[in-house]
């Protein structure tokens, strides 16, 4: 099953983010071809307030797993994680 993780950044929390992005993205490549997408949503300025990844996972239970141990989560960024299933329909 595929599944959308949405989280969104506390305010002014980009120093805590790029502090973090090197073991971020280590982290996200982990996930090899479970990856399906994965990338930061912008503000009106073009700055880093928030992040959307697609993973193919087995469970919510994992889902909540990846999240909770997602170097961004760890150094404590996030005010909010939406976990939702998804299914591709399109290209």
């Amino acid at each position: 099953m595929l599944y959308v993780i949405h989280a969104f950044d506390k305010k002014n929390h980009l120093a805590l983010r790029m502090d973090n992005r090197p073991a971020h993205v280590d982290y996200l490549k982990s996930f090899g071809d479970q990856l399906h997408a994965a990338g930061p949503t912008l503000d009106e300025a073009g700055e880093m307030n928030g992040s959307v990844v697609i993973l193919e996972l087995d469970s919510l239970e994992q889902a909540q797993e990846f999240s909770r141990n997602d170097p961004y989560a760890r150094a404590g960024l996030f005010e909010q994680v939406i976990i939702q299933p998804w299914k591709k329909v399109l290209p």
